[in-house]
C-alpha cells in the first residue's frame, strides 16, 4: 500500500489576477496561488486523494505564501524547495539532487507538465522523476499543455 494517491512535480507560482481599481484609477492585482501541477493536486485532495508536491520556490514573502497555502489545502510539501538565492517563480531552478525520491515511490501516480522540460536543471530533475516513478510502478500522468513561448527551440 502505497502513503500517497499522486506526487506532481512542477511549477507552483504567483497568479496575479485584476481585483479591482484603485481611487486613483490604477488596476489593482490579487496574488493567487497557482501552477497547473498543484492546481491539479489541490483539487484531488478536496476530493479526498493523499497527495505531495515536488519543486522550488524562493525562500521570500511569495515562496512562503505559497509553502502555507499548500499546506493549508493538504498537500504535503516536504518536496518542495525553498532557495534564497533565486525568487518565486524561478521553479525552473529544480536539480536533480532535490527531487524527493520517497514520495515517488511511495505514490500510486506520478504527475508532470511542459513546465519541467523547458531549462536544462530541471529537465534533468523531470527525467530522474520519471525514472524513479516507471521503477516504482507509479502510473505516469503527463499535462501536454505547450506554452511555445517558454521554449528556446520546440525541437
Amino acid at each position: 500500500m502505497k502513503k500517497y494517491d499522486v506526487t506532481a512535480l512542477g511549477e507552483l507560482l504567483i497568479d496575479f489576477t485584476e481585483n479591482g481599481v484603485s481611487g486613483q484609477g490604477n488596476p489593482l492585482f490579487e496574488a493567487n496561488p497557482g501552477g497547473a501541477p498543484c492546481n491539479v493536486l489541490a483539487m484531488l485532495t478536496k476530493l479526498g486523494h493523499k497527495t505531495a508536491f515536488i519543486g522550488k520556490v524562493g525562500d521570500d514573502f511569495f515562496g512562503k505564501q505559497l509553502k502555507e497555502a499548500i499546506e493549508e489545502v493538504g498537500i504535503d510539501s516536504t518536496g518542495l524547495c525553498m532557495d534564497k538565492e533565486i525568487h518565486t517563480g524561478a521553479d525552473m531552478m529544480l536539480k536533480e539532487s532535490e527531487v524527493k525520491e520517497e514520495l515517488i515511490k511511495e505514490s500510486k501516480l506520478f504527475h508532470f507538465g511542459t513546465l519541467s522540460m523547458t531549462h536544462e536543471d530541471v529537465r534533468k530533475a523531470t527525467k530522474k522523476a520519471i525514472q524513479i516513478a516507471e521503477e516504482a510502478g507509479d502510473i505516469i500522468s503527463f499535462d501536454p499543455n505547450l506554452r511555445e513561448p517558454l521554449w528556446n527551440s520546440l525541437d
